[in-house]
This record gives C-alpha cells, sequence and structure tokens, in this order.
C-alpha cells in the first residue's frame, strides 16, 4: 500500500512541475524549449546508411569480390615483412645504379685528361664547332652563321621528347664571353674527344640523361646536343662555374670569413659592386661550407650581430638571411683593416677547435679599395708559417694606389688577388678563388666523387621547356672534378673543368617496391646535411598551376617533414650513417592536408655506401607488416590482363623497359606480356610483383561482368545517379567501369593521370584506397573532392571500402573497390530518409523540412556533405556552426590534432623597388655596369656621392607596397572524430538561450548526421576554421635558431693544402685595355637587346 502512496505522490508532484513549468514566464527566446528527439534523428541516419550502403555495396561489387578472395584464401601465404632487410636491399640496388652512374662520369674524365695532354696550346687556333646557341642560324641570304652550322636535332622520348642530337654534343659560351677567344677554341678542340665517350656511355646504360663537361674557362659541352635559346634580353646568363656541382666537385669544404670594408672611401658605386661582390662569394658557398660576414671601418660590425664570433652553415636560408642585411650597410668613417683582420683570425681558429664547421679549408675573403698596410705582424701571430688561412683580397674600383699591399697580403698567404672596377667584373673575379682551392686536390689527382643535394635547375633549355608541359624536374647530379696531367703545370694545380650527369629523383622511385611498403609504407633519403633527397612530403613547387620553386625546397630537413621525431634521433641516426630501427607514433596528412590518419609507423634506415646519402623505409604497423603471396598459372593471368578497363601504375616498376631503346615505347603493361609469352626476353622484370599481378587479375576478372550486366540493366540506376565503379589492387591493378556515357561523367579528371592523389604512384596508394584501409572492416568510407582554385570539384560523392583476405586483419588489405556519385544523388538520399519517422499517423514530430532545426550530414574529419545551405557543401563544420563544433570537442566526440608545416608560403607585404632585380638580374647587372664605366670616364666622379646618383635609377624607385609569398613555419588543426561514441545530444548555453543539438552515426560509414537547433542564436561562439597560422619568431628566438647547428657528416676526402702548391700565381691587376673593349661589347649589347 506505501509503495502505491509513492507512486501517487510522484505523479502528483510531476504533474506539478509541468504546471509550473508552463504557466511560467515565456522567455524571450523560444530556442530555450526546443528539444530534439534522439530515436528519431537515429531513425532517419539507419534509413539512410541502410539506403546508401546497399546502393555502395551493390555498384561497387564489394561483397562479390569479398567472395572471389575468399574462395582463394586457403591457397595464399602470408608473410611477415622483414623492414631491415628490405631496407638494406634497396640500399644496394641503388648503390649498383648510382655506381653505374659515376663509372659513366669516370670515363669522361679519363677522356677528358688524355684529351687535354695530347693537346698543343695553339694561339692561333681556328675552329669551326657547334656553338649551341647559334646552330642551325642562318642570315638574311640563307646561309649558316659562323658557328652555325647545321645540326640535327630529332625529338626523343628518353629525353622528354625533346630535339635533341644523341650523336654529337654542343657547346654554351655565356654571352658576357667571346665565342672565339684562344682558350675557348682549344678547350673546345680537345674536348670534342669527348663525343666518342658521351656516345659510349649512353649505349652502355641507356637509363643516362644528360651528360656534360664544364670548363674552367666558361664554356659548356653538353650531351646530346640541344638548341639553346636567350631569354627575352637576348642573354644567356648560364655559367657552368656557378653551378654546385661544379664548385663541389672543384674544391674542398671551407670556413670563410668576408671582411667588408665600410669605410667612407668606399661611398658610391664602390659599396654596390663590394655589396655585389659579398652576394657572389655567398653564391659559391654550399651545404658543406661555413662562413660569417664582417664589416669594419674604424669599428668592426657583425652584419648579423646575432652571430658575433661564430660561423654559420651557408645553406639557403643563412645566406639569404645575411643578404637581407647586406642592404643595410652604408659607408662612413675610417678603415681599420687590423683590427678586423685580428677577428677573423680569432674566429677561425675559435671555431675550428669547437669540431664544428667544415675542418678543412679556411679563408678570410677582403673586399676593400684599398690597404695601408701589409700587416706583418698579424698575419705572423696567426697564419705563418703554416699559412692555414688563405687570403683572398678584392680590391674594388679603377685606383691602384693600394694594389700592390693586397697583393702581397694573398701572395703570402696562399691566396689570390683580383680588382673589381665595375659590376660586369664580379662574377668571373669571385670565381678566381675557386681555382686556387682546388690545386691541393688537383695536384694530389684525387677525383672525388661528389653527389649534390636535390635541386630543380631550370636555366638549362630542357628544363625551361618541360616546365611548361610537366612541371620542373627535382635531380641530383654525379661530378668529378678533370685535371691537367702535363709536368710542366703540376704544382700550378690546373683544374681544366668538372664533368658531370643528372639523376632525376624519380629514377630512384623506380627502384622502390611500393607493393613490399603496404598502404602507408614509403621510402625516402637524405643527405649528409640532413636534407631530403626524397620524400613523399617534400613539396619543392608551390602555387599549383604555375609551378614555382620555393626559396628554400632544396635545403628542408628531415625534422621539418618527420616533425614527431622533436629529439632528432631518426634524423641523427641516418646522418651518421647507422643501420637501424626506430619507430614512433605519427601524423600524416592526406587530402590536400586537410584530413589526418594517425598510426604508428616502424623506420629502418642504413647507408647507400658510395655516396653521402642514407636510406630510409616507413611501414606502418598492421598494413606494412605482412604480405600475402598467391598464386595462378601463367596462362591464367595472361588471360585476365588482357581487358581494355584494366590497368596498372604507371610509375611503379614491373618491368625496367628504360634499358634498351626499343623497350622505351612499351607500356609497363605491354611489357608483362612480351616477358611472360617469352617473345622479349631480355627485359628485366620483378618476378615476384608479376606473379601477384597474375593473381589479382584472376581474382579480379569476374568483377567485370557484374559491373556489365549491372550497366546492361536499364531498370538500375535510372536516373543515373551511379556513375563510375573502380577497384584498386595491393599490386597496383585498377579497374573501371562506367555507367555512364564518358562525356557524361560529372568529375571528368577522376581515376586519370592529372588527378594524381586518386591514383597509383610512386609516393603512394590512391587516397580513396588509403582512407578505405583504416576503416572498420564492412564499412564504407565516404568523402567529396575539396575545390582547387576555381575548379570546382565538390559535386560528386566518392565511397570506397577495404577488401581483407583474412578476419582477424593479419593480412595487409587485398584491394579497394568503390563507386564515384553525382552529390545531388547522394543529396536526395539523404532529404527522403530525413523525412521518415515511426508514428502511425504518419505526422511527424520533427523534419529536416522544418525551418527552427538545420539538418548535416559531415563525415569523420568534421566536413560538410549535406546541407540544406548547398554552398556550405566542402565546409568545415566548425565554420558554419562553431557553438555546436565547440561543445563536440569539449564533450570529446571529436578532438583536435595539431599539425605543422615547415614547407608553407605566407603572404606578406613588402616594398616593391627596383633594387632587388638590379643586383640579381644579369642583364640589369651588366646594364648597370655600363652606366657606372661611362660615369668613371668622368674620373672625378668616382670620388664623389654623384656616382651614387647616376646609379640610382637601377636601383632606387617609387616604393610601392607588394605582396608576395614567403618560406614560414605555420601550425593549423585537423579533427577526427572519436570512433567509440556512436550517439550524442548535448545543449549550449548561449546566454539567453540554449542551443541543442544531436549527433547520431551513419551505420557502416563514417558519417554523421547533426540536427541542430536554428531558433537559438549563438553569437558568442566564433567559428573554428582549420586556416593555418604563422609561427612567429621573436628577435631571441631567431637567433637562437640561426646559432642552432644540427648534427651533420663531413665530406670523407678534404684537401686543404699541398706541399708543392705553387703560390706564386696569385692574381694581378688587369689591364685597361681589354676591359674598355669588354665594357663596348657590353654596351652594345645592352642597345641591341633593349
Amino acid at each position: 500500500m506505501q509503495g502505491v502512496l509513492n507512486i501517487l505522490q510522484a505523479f502528483c508532484g510531476y504533474f506539478i512541475v509541468r504546471w509550473l513549468i508552463y504557466s511560467a514566464p515565456i522567455v524571450e527566446v523560444i530556442g530555450s524549449q526546443q528539444q530534439i528527439p534522439l530515436s528519431v534523428v537515429k531513425l532517419w541516419a539507419s534509413a539512410f546508411g541502410g539506403e546508401i550502403k546497399s546502393i555502395a555495396a551493390k555498384y561497387s561489387g564489394s561483397q562479390f569480390l569479398q567472395k572471389k578472395y575468399k574462395e582463394y584464401e586457403k591457397s595464399v601465404t602470408i608473410e611477415e615483412i622483414d623492414g631491415l632487410q628490405l631496407v638494406k636491399k634497396l640500399a644496394k640496388d641503388m648503390e649498383e645504379m648510382f655506381h653505374k652512374k659515376a663509372e659513366a662520369v669516370r670515363r669522361l674524365v679519363e677522356a677528358a685528361e688524355e684529351a687535354h695532354l695530347k693537346h698543343e696550346y695553339d694561339p692561333d687556333l681556328q675552329y669551326e664547332y657547334f656553338n649551341a646557341v647559334l646552330i642551325n642560324e642562318k642570315d638574311e641570304d640563307g646561309n649558316y652563321l659562323e658557328l652555325g652550322k647545321e645540326f640535327i636535332l630529332m625529338s626523343n622520348d628518353h629525353f622528354n621528347n625533346l630535339p635533341v642530337n644523341i650523336s654529337l654534343s654542343d657547346v654554351q659560351v655565356p654571352t658576357n664571353m667571346y665565342n672565339k677567344d684562344p682558350a675557348i677554341v682549344n678547350g673546345v678542340y680537345w674536348s670534342e674527344a669527348l663525343n666518342k665517350v658521351f656516345v659510349d656511355n649512353f649505349e652502355r646504360d641507356p637509363s643516362l640523361i644528360w651528360q656534360y663537361f664544364g670548363n674552367a674557362k666558361g664554356f659548356f659541352r653538353q650531351y646530346p646536343g640541344i638548341k639553346w635559346e636567350p631569354d627575352e634580353n637576348g642573354v644567356i646568363a648560364f655559367d657552368c662555374r656557378n653551378r654546385k656541382w661544379y664548385i663541389q666537385a672543384a674544391t674542398s669544404p671551407k670556413d670563410v670569413v668576408i671582411l667588408v670594408d665600410v669605410s667612407g672611401s668606399m661611398k658610391g658605386l664602390r659599396l654596390t659592386i663590394a655589396k655585389q661582390t659579398v652576394s657572389s662569394i655567398l653564391d659559391t658557398l654550399g651545404d658543406d661550407d661555413f662562413f660569417n660576414i664582417i664589416a669594419y671601418n674604424e669599428e668592426i660590425h657583425y652584419v648579423e650581430p646575432c652571430l658575433n664570433g661564430t660561423l654559420v652553415q651557408a645553406d639557403r636560408n643563412n645566406k639569404e638571411h645575411f643578404r637581407e642585411h647586406l642592404d643595410k650597410l652604408f659607408a662612413k668613417g675610417i678603415g681599420m683593416l687590423e683590427v678586423a683582420l685580428n677577428e677573423a683570425f680569432t674566429i677561425l681558429n675559435d671555431f675550428n677547435h669547437t669540431g664544428q664547421g667544415s675542418i678543412c679549408s679556411q679563408a678570410i675573403m677582403l673586399v676593400t679599395d684599398g690597404a695601408v698596410d701589409t700587416y706583418d705582424a698579424t698575419f705572423a701571430k696567426f697564419n705563418w708559417p703554416d699559412r692555414k688561412v688563405r687570403i683572398f683580397s678584392y680590391l674594388i674600383g679603377r685606383e691602384t694606389a693600394f694594389a700592390d699591399n693586397l697583393k702581397w697580403m694573398s701572395c703570402a698567404n696562399k691566396g689570390f688577388f683580383t680588382q673589381i672596377s665595375t659590376l660586369a667584373d664580379v662574377q668571373g673575379n669571385v670565381m678566381e678563388y675557386l681555382h686556387v682551392l682546388s690545386r691541393p686536390k688537383v695536384i694530389d689527382q684525387e677525383h672525388d666523387v661528389i653527389w649534390t643535394e636535390a635541386y630543380i635547375d631550370s636555366t638549362l633549355p630542357q628544363a625551361q621547356k618541360l616546365a611548361d608541359d610537366q612541371g620542373l624536374v627535382l635531380m641530383t647530379t654525379v661530378a668529378m672534378p678533370v685535371f691537367s696531367k702535363k709536368n710542366e703545370t703540376r704544382t700550378e694545380g690546373v683544374l681544366l673543368g668538372v664533368v658531370g650527369t643528372d639523376v632525376p629523383v624519380k629514377e630512384l622511385l623506380k627502384a622502390i617496391p611500393k607493393y613490399k611498403l603496404g598502404i602507408h609504407g614509403y621510402a625516402f633519403a637524405i643527405t649528409n646535411n640532413g636534407y631530403i633527397l626524397t620524400h613523399p612530403e617534400l613539396r619543392p613547387l608551390y602555387e599549383e598551376g604555375k609551378k614555382r620553386r620555393k626559396p628554400n625546397y632544396s635545403s628542408v630537413d628531415l625534422s621539418e617533414v618527420e616533425w614527431e621525431d622533436r629529439d632528432d634521433v631518426l634524423r641523427n641516426a641516418m646522418v651518421n650513417r647507422k643501420t637501424g630501427k626506430f619507430s614512433m607514433e605519427v601524423k600524416k596528412t592526406v587530402d590536400k592536408a586537410k584530413r589526418v590518419l594517425m598510426m604508428t609507423n616502424d623506420y629502418y634506415y642504413t647507408d647507400i655506401k658510395g655516396t653521402p646519402f642514407s636510406l630510409g623505409v616507413a611501414l606502418s604497423r598492421g598494413h606494412g607488416r605482412y604480405f600475402f603471396h598467391g598464386n595462378v598459372t601463367i596462362d591464367e593471368g595472361l588471360h585476365d590482363l588482357d581487358h581494355p578497363d584494366m590497368s596498372l601504375a604507371d610509375e611503379w616498376t614491373y618491368c625496367n623497359t628504360d634499358l634498351k631503346p626499343a623497350h622505351r615505347h612499351l607500356s609497363q603493361l605491354d611489357a608483362i606480356k612480351l616477358y611472360l609469352t617469352g617473345k622479349q626476353p631480355s627485359l628485366q622484370c620483378d618476378k615476384e610483383l608479376i606473379q601477384e599481378v597474375l593473381f589479382d587479375a584472376v581474382v579480379t576478372a569476374p568483377i567485370e561482368a557484374y559491373w556489365t550486366s549491372l550497366a546492361l540493366n536499364k531498370s538500375e540506376n535510372s536516373d543515373k545517379g551511379v556513375e563510375v565503379a573502380f577497384l584498386g589492387t595491393r599490386t597496383g591493378l585498377s579497374r573501371i567501369s562506367l555507367f555512364v556515357g564518358a562525356e557524361q561523367l560529372t568529375n571528368q579528371d577522376f581515376l586519370r593521370a592529372e588527378d594524381k592523389e586518386n591514383i597509383f604512384n610512386a609516393d603512394h596508394f590512391p587516397l580513396w584506397y588509403r582512407r578505405a584501409a583504416e576503416q572498420i572492416s564492412g564499412s564504407f568510407v565516404y568523402s567529396i573532392p575539396f575545390s582547387t582554385g576555381s575548379e570546382n570539384k565538390s559535386n560528386v560523392v566518392t565511397a570506397s571500402t577495404a577488401i581483407q583476405l583474412l578476419d582477424d586483419r593479419k593480412s595487409p588489405v587485398a584491394a579497394a573497390v568503390g563507386i564515384q556519385m553525382k552529390l545531388d544523388f547522394f543529396q536526395r538520399k539523404f532529404w527522403t530518409a530525413s523525412r521518415q519517422c515511426a508514428s502511425l499517423d504518419g505526422k511527424c514530430s520533427i523534419s529536416c523540412d522544418d525551418d527552427n532545426i538545420n539538418c548535416y550530414l559531415i563525415d569523420n574529419n568534421g566536413f560538410i556533405l549535406v546541407s540544406e545551405n548547398y554552398y556550405e557543401t566542402g565546409s568545415f563544420f566548425g565554420e558554419v556552426e562553431g557553438a555546436v563544433m565547440s561543445k563536440l570537442l569539449a564533450m570529446g566526440s571529436f578532438k583536435r590534432i595539431n599539425l605543422y608545416d615547415y614547407q608553407a608560403m605566407c603572404k606578406t607585404t613588402i616594398d616593391s623597388s627596383g633594387s632587388a632585380h638590379s643586383l640579381l638580374d644579369p642583364y640589369y647587372a651588366v646594364f648597370a655596369a655600363v652606366k657606372g664605366i661611362m660615369a668613371e670616364i668622368f674620373l672625378f666622379l668616382l670620388e664623389f656621392n654623384l656616382c651614387s646618383w647616376w646609379y640610382s635609377d637601377l636601383t632606387v624607385k617609387a616604393q610601392r607596397p607588394k605582396q608576395t609569398l614567403e618560406p614560414c613555419d605555420t601550425e593549423y588543426p585537423a579533427f577526427v572524430s572519436e570512433r567509440t561514441i556512436k550517439e550524442t545530444t548535448g545543449n549550449i548555453d548561449c546566454g539567453e538561450c540554449l542551443k541543442s543539438f544531436v549527433i547520431q552515426q551513419i551505420p557502416s560509414s563514417n558519417l554523421f548526421m547533426v540536427v541542430v537547433d536554428n531558433e537559438c542564436e549563438c553569437d558568442s561562439f566564433p567559428p573554428i576554421t582549420m586556416e593555418p597560422i604563422e609561427i612567429m619568431y621573436n628577435e631571441s628566438l631567431k637567433c637562437e635558431r640561426l646559432k642552432a647547428q644540427k648534427i651533420r657528416r663531413r665530406p670523407d676526402s678534404c684537401h686543404a693544402f699541398h706541399p708543392d702548391e705553387n703560390a706564386r700565381e696569385c692574381g694581378g691587376i688587369p689591364e685597361l685595355r681589354p676591359q674598355i673593349t669588354t665594357v663596348l661589347f657590353l654596351l652594345l649589347l645592352s642597345l641591341l637587346v633593349r
């Protein structure tokens, strides 16, 4: 009885509370009373999930294909990948490939040195050679120009269909050099002997591309021969002696202190020339070198005060940082060179004792307009008798009163002296020091093989022509120095030049069996400085479509892409050329870096012998641990390979078709067929991979008939909502079936070569494959493509699912299948499902058609697939419903992942002026020099600032703001749903109302339905965006970053000095007459090209 009374009391209490609530004054914002029934949303989600999965499974054939793989399950063997053995094998393969390239270069060295030894210099030699600029050029009468004979050029597919001559090389001479200079003519004549070796090398190794010889006098012999075109100003600025491969091969690593005079006598043009001289010296320094710059007058001034008393690595970032500070120098006071020399010697000595730096050559570069003393006491104190620090002096201006002192200083310290009177003199005179530093190496006859870091060379004609069609090519160069072997010049250490050949980075990727690395696995390589040679995350270009090079693309450190390794454990082990394993949790971005995959990677690494490179392989746990082997007969496989809608990954190497010219036209599929049928037994093919391709072809072949039957059934897909079905397997095999005409496809680029992220390539599996592999078995992952620029692709939905061979996930994913459907078809299914209700009378208490609620369909990364506002499709949910997204993050339904981009480009506003191009653009530098020298005719102008007025129209123009992109570091978020949370309801306190919402997972998918109260405004919650934020460094942090020296490995060889070196060859003052001739030539040239 007491229980009944309790129930009655509770019942009455309930009605009293209800009466109080409804009789209370109504709040102005009714939204506080809005409640969204979870059961109804759950019903909608279930209805939509069942409908859309049925469509996806039916048209993709996922269940059909799963059964087919199941039939072969018992005949399959599973292998666990040994990452360490894999990386060692890959390193061995790359070592052999690199060795072949180095041997080709070595043969060129031997031929060049032998040809020079037999040649007697003839100052009157007349020789008609093939000038790369003049070939095939005719005058008005139809006669070939001098040095411009007929040179047969034919398109060659191995050289990207460029017109080349594979029988001969031709010669490029810089614009500011005389084509018939006796030194050049003699060099061209004896180097003709290289033609035979070029051709022989190419026949031995048909995978070779460009081979060349850069001569110390400035000409450049290139094979195969190709036509060079001047730029719009009629100038070819390319000088082989400025290239990194030349400088690196010619000299040993060096520590350099640059002293630049900023006393009052340096005002005007002299200071401008001095700055350009320093900038040109910086151009000659590479990643293995270290430097600092000190300006001096009566005091010393570090150009970068933060780096007082030390040296920094000469990487691109540091050199550009110093260039910016050079512009701030101004001339005043008197020059106290002795103080500056003392400081320079002290820095070099102290830095050397730290064990940092090059631990090889040391030099002081002196840029001044004169010295009043020879400073014997200073040199006796710091440098004699060993003379370990070389002095290179550059006399700025035409005055020669103090030339003797400067020359004596250089000669007494195994250096070189030269005078620079104009901007046109800078480049050639600066490079003289390289030949001095090369002497010990030449005398030792040490032909060190060098490999450059990865770079893009857009100065060569082949690169310029390819840039428009294919984008710029990333490559490394192997090079060796060429020495004079004549006895009479032995102690002079005469460097004849450098030979080299390019190796595209994509050639390295061909050696990597992507199928062995699993879905998320990849290989990468770094240099001795820790810079990336190849890595899937390296992004050397920016501004999609324009394909511009990032300024610092060649010095991206491994720690900047594998940034989760905060202690540089992986990087340092690889730099130190160790072999081992390292594991860490990583956050890998996909889909234009808007999505993130969380996984654990095992890294295996070792060195590539004979090179400065180390190789690494990353295998993701789960997918990267196992590989299975199927077994079918060759006849079965060949039959099922022959289908027009089947293809193989273009960038994977099933058969090496580069080894013989006759094979180069073959597709990988054709090569496999010829190999298996025995018609081309000389083809080198990956037998293991081909066996697995045959297995996948046999297992997946029946799905073609399945798809065809669906396409032929007119009652199916009557509204043509589903457009494409596709599959891909672990071997790079793809099949595709269209349910509409090709011209009717909504997304014309899907699965084509242009759609890099959705096809198999050398770096990764397709995006739909990778994302499907991370979904729960049996479920589909849905997404819409993000818009790129003005092109909107967010009008289709892609659905994909993984096919697994075994249920316990001990086998890798065998394949992935999917469909692409129209977005409006997909959305109609959603709106239909959202109108359902469970009431018997058919009257729904709530519907997505109601004005007081908003309904959304979002994916597991928070992107909107369906919204009542069509323009919100593809947007991040937090930008539309900031309050709800904030609550979901607080509740743990979604989590925020902080990511970092150390290769970003940020917008910045700078003052636009002509000074930027005037010093760096060779044409403007030449024209500026002409004007400067014309001013020098009036000698009194040299000593006054009037000369700088003459120059000012080239260096100072109206300052106007200009927006540009500069390298920067950014932090940005990504968002991921919590898998364990299937449904959530919540209320958000918006101040004057409560905003309610319901989020419900769509079964068997990565999708969520979100229903939000629309009547409660929540302006207090800002939108949540995914915009990157630039990481700003204060001056203190900037200084620390400049000083920070990451672990690096020095090159194995060093040639700093040789006891037999002849130091008497230490430069001199050029005579006036030749210089005037050069000036007149340049003046005439500038008038012609303007």
